[in-house]
C-alpha cells in the first residue's frame, strides 16, 4: 500500500520538473527572440551582391544621407558574426554594409593564394574589400564618406586596405595584429582589444605608441576630426565575446563620430546576453523533448582499464601515424585533416572497444535522427540568423558529407565510451579531453600545417559543452550510446563544414 503513493508521487514530481523544465526553456528561448528582433526594429537589412560576395546591408529607416562602414568579420567567421555592430552603426545613422569574405560563409569563391605572404592571400582580401567599399558607396543615400571596422584576421586586412586607399577617414581595428601600422598611418585608427587578451593589448599599445611614447591604454593621441590614434580596452572579454562588448560598441561609434563630426545618442546593440539566453532556452528544452523519445535500459558499465586503452591507444597513435600522411583532400582549411584525424580516432577507439568485449547495443535510429535535426534545425538555425553562418551554400554539401565519414566514427566512439551520457562526469571529461589533446598533440607535431587547429579547438570544446548536454539527454532516455553518438556525429560535420574557409592554394 506504501509503495503504489510513492511511485505515484515520483512519477508526478519528475512531470513536475519535466514540466517546468520546459517552460524555463520555452521562456528562455522567447526573451532571447524577442529581445534579438528588438534590437533590429527601425532597421532595414538588405541583401546584396558584390559580384560573387553576399553583402548585407544595414541602415536605419528614413534616414538621410550618411557615411558608410564597412565591416569585415575574422578567420572562420561570417556577415552575421559582426552584426551587433552593423546594428549598432545603423542605428546611429550610418549606412554599415557587412559582407562575407571569399572561402566564409555564403560566399562560393574560395580563399585562394599564399596564407603567409602579404602579397598573397592578403592581398586578394584586400581586393575584395575594395570591390565591397566601391559597392557600398555606390549605394543610393551615403553622402560618398567611408571608414573599415574588422575584427582579428580582418584587422589587419582594414590596415593595409587603409593605407592604399585614399577614401578611408578612419579605421576601426578589433583585437588587430597588424606589422602594417606607422606612426601616421593610417589615419584616425581606433584600437580595441579585449581585458583578456594579453598579447594582443601589448601590441595595441605598442602601436599606440608609435605615435606618441607617453601614450597608455585609454589615451587619444591627436585630433580624430584631422588625424588621431586610441587605444581602449574592453572589460571582462576575449577574442570572441568583444564582439558583444557593450564598452566595444559605443568606443567604435563614438570615436566614428567624432571623425565624421556626428552625434549619437540610440543605444548601442548589445545582444550577447539575448543570444545567451535564447540557446540557454534551446539546451534546456532538449531535456523534456527527449522524454518523448522511446526509453531503454541503459548500458553496462566500462571497465576503467577498458576505457583507459580505448581513449589513450587512439590519443597517442593518431597524431602520430597521420603526422606523415598527406591529408589534403577537401578545398577547406585543415578541415580534411580534422576529417581524418576523427576517423582514425574513432576508428581505433571503436576497433579496441570491442575487442576489449564492449557491446555497442543498437541504434535508435528515431533517436538518433531527431538529435541530429535539432541541433541543425533549431540550434543551427537560430545560431545562422543571429551569431554566425550555419546553413551551407551547395558548395559546401560534399564537403559536409566527406567530413561526417570522420565525424561520425569519432562520435560513435565517444557515445559508446560515455555510455550515452551515463558515465560519471570524471570519465566523460577524461574521455573528450584525451580526444582533445590528441589534436592538440597533433598541432604540437606539425605546427606550420596545423596552426588553424589552435583556432577550431575552443569550438570543439563548446560543442561537447552544448551539444554533449543535448546528446547526453537523448542518450539516457533511450539506453543507446549508439543513437547519441550517430546523431552528435552528423551535428559535428555540418558545424566543421559550414565553419572552415574554403580554400584553393595557388
Amino acid at each position: 500500500m506504501d509503495g503504489a503513493p510513492r511511485g505515484r508521487n515520483t512519477i508526478g514530481m519528475r512531470g513536475i520538473v519535466l514540466l517546468a523544465a520546459a517552460l524555463v526553456g520555452l521562456a528562455l528561448g522567447l526573451a532571447g527572440v524577442w529581445q534579438l528582433e528588438g534590437a533590429r526594429d527601425g532597421i532595414t537589412i538588405t541583401p546584396l551582391q558584390a559580384g560573387t560576395t553576399p553583402i548585407s546591408v544595414y541602415r536605419r529607416d528614413g534616414e538621410a544621407a550618411a557615411p558608410v562602414v564597412v565591416i569585415a568579420h575574422g578567420f572562420a567567421g561570417s556577415r552575421q558574426f559582426m552584426e551587433a555592430y552593423a546594428l549598432t552603426l545603423a542605428r546611429a545613422g550610418y549606412v554599415a554594409v557587412s559582407f562575407d569574405f571569399e572561402g566564409h560563409g555564403r560566399n562560393p569563391t574560395p580563399m585562394s593564394g599564399d596564407v603567409t605572404r602579404v602579397d598573397g592571400t592578403t592581398r586578394k582580401l584586400m581586393s575584395e574589400i575594395g570591390r565591397v567599399t566601391d559597392a557600398a558607396l555606390a549605394l543610393p543615400g551615403t553622402d560618398g564618406r567611408v571608414a573599415l571596422l574588422g575584427h582579428s584576421m580582418a584587422s589587419d586586412i582594414i590596415v593595409r586596405q587603409a593605407l592604399a586607399d585614399p577614401r578611408i577617414a578612419a579605421t576601426v581595428a578589433i583585437s588587430m595584429f597588424s606589422e602594417a601600422v606607422t606612426a601616421s598611418a593610417p589615419r584616425n585608427l581606433l584600437i580595441i582589444t579585449g581585458e583578456w587578451e594579453t598579447a594582443l593589448r601589448h601590441d595595441a599599445l605598442r602601436n599606440l605608441r608609435l605615435a606618441d611614447p607617453s601614450a597608455g591604454e585609454g589615451d587619444t593621441v591627436g585630433d580624430p576630426a584631422c588625424g588621431g590614434r586610441r587605444a581602449v580596452v574592453a572589460p571582462g572579454v576575449e577574442h570572441v565575446s568583444v564582439l558583444y562588448s557593450t564598452t566595444a560598441l559605443r568606443e567604435a561609434r563614438d570615436w566614428l563620430d567624432r571623425v565624421f563630426g556626428r552625434t549619437s545618442t540610440v543605444p548601442a546593440a548589445t545582444t550577447g546576453h539575448a543570444i545567451a539566453l535564447l540557446f540557454a532556452g534551446i539546451v534546456l528544452l532538449a531535456w523534456p523533448l527527449a522524454e518523448l523519445l522511446p526509453t531503454g535500459a541503459p548500458p553496462a558499465p566500462i571497465p576503467l582499464r577498458s576505457l583507459g586503452i580505448a581513449t589513450l591507444v587512439p590519443a597517442v597513435v593518431t597524431p602520430l601515424v597521420l603526422r606523415f600522411v598527406n591529408t589534403r583532400f577537401l578545398p577547406v582549411l585543415v578541415a580534411d585533416y580534422l576529417a581524418v584525424h576523427l576517423f582514425v580516432y574513432g576508428a581505433l577507439s571503436l576497433a579496441l572497444l570491442r575487442l576489449l568485449g564492449i557491446r555497442f547495443g543498437r541504434v535508435a535510429w528515431t533517436a538518433a535522427l531527431a538529435l541530429a535535426v535539432y541541433g541543425i534545425a533549431i540550434f543551427g538555425g537560430a545560431l545562422d540568423r543571429y551569431v554566425a553562418s550555419f546553413m551551407p551554400i551547395a558548395a559546401r554539401v560534399p564537403i559536409i558529407a566527406a567530413i561526417a565519414v570522420g565525424a561520425v566514427p569519432a562520435m560513435l566512439a565517444d557515445g559508446i565510451a560515455n555510455q550515452g551520457g551515463h558515465a560519471a562526469l570524471w570519465r566523460t571529461l577524461w574521455i573528450r579531453t584525451a580526444f582533445l589533446a590528441s589534436l592538440g598533440g597533433a598541432v604540437a607535431l606539425d605546427l606550420r600545417r596545423l596552426f588553424f587547429l589552435l583556432i577550431i579547438i575552443p569550438v570543439i570544446v563548446l560543442f561537447f559543452i552544448v551539444f554533449g548536454l543535448i546528446g547526453g539527454c537523448v542518450g539516457r532516455r533511450t539506453g543507446s550510446p549508439a543513437a547519441a553518438g550517430l546523431g552528435l556525429g552528423l551535428i559535428l560535420a555540418w558545424a566543421i563544414g559550414v565553419s572552415f574557409p574554403m580554400f584553393l592554394p595557388g
